[in-house]
């Protein structure tokens, strides 16, 4: 499933782990790691600067990325487990003081 919206106030690196735990948690999916986190600050445009991120899952990932200039994000959840839908949609607007998502399941 992806995810997409506009958040409100500030992301840095602990809120996108923060993120991938919590939702992982929230929806009863199995991590079997850490969450890997990259933030190319200064490598390329101001307008495409934020974070990559990923969380393995034992049924695959969760995947996350934010630009930071535009206070955009979008996360995918793949994984064969069974989910929530709408509770995945709440968390993450919840999380992300996003006033509206979008999204599709796949």
């Amino acid at each position: 499933m992806l995810i997409e919206g506009f958040y409100t106030g500030a992301v840095d690196r602990a809120s996108v782990e923060g993120y991938l735990t919590g939702v992982a948690a929230h929806l009863n999916l199995r991590t079997y790691g850490t969450p890997i986190i990259h933030s190319p600050a200064g490598e390329g445009k101001l307008e495409n600067a934020g974070f990559d991120a990923f969380i393995p899952l034992i049924d695959s990932g969760i995947s996350l990325y934010v630009w930071s200039e535009r206070k955009f994000f979008a996360t995918v959840l793949f994984t064969c487990k069974a989910f929530d839908v709408r509770q995945a949609l709440e968390f993450t607007q919840h999380y992300f003081g996003a006033s509206q998502l979008e999204h599709r399941e796949f």
